[in-house]
């Protein structure tokens, strides 16, 4: 990579905070006494990502609910396809209000 780009990426990644985020998070690693046995995972975990347990947990629970999706998707008579888009909106509104 060409040192411009270089310097530009790194002004990046400092305004955006990932340089301080990153830094924080490896000094927690260092100062802790008891090293964890998964360091990546000790990472993600710091930085707000989901364990791996989660992340299983979320893709069961995305299965069963697209499950549902397509199972509710029989019990109601097909609509046209605009009108059927505006009814998924309106499904992942309400479903992120809940």
């Amino acid at each position: 990579m060409a040192e411009p780009k270089k310097e530009a990426y790194r002004a990046y990644l400092e305004s955006a905070g990932v340089i301080e985020s990153l830094t924080k998070v490896l000094v927690s690693l260092f100062e802790e006494p008891d090293k964890p046995v998964n360091a990546v995972e000790y990472l993600k975990a710091q930085l707000g990502g989901p364990t791996r347990s989660e992340h299983e947990a979320l893709k069961t629970e995305n299965e069963e609910l697209r499950t549902l999706v397509e199972q509710l998707r029989q019990l109601v008579p097909e609509q046209p396809p605009a009108q059927e888009e505006a009814t998924a909106d309106e499904l992942k509104e309400e479903v992120e209000a809940s």
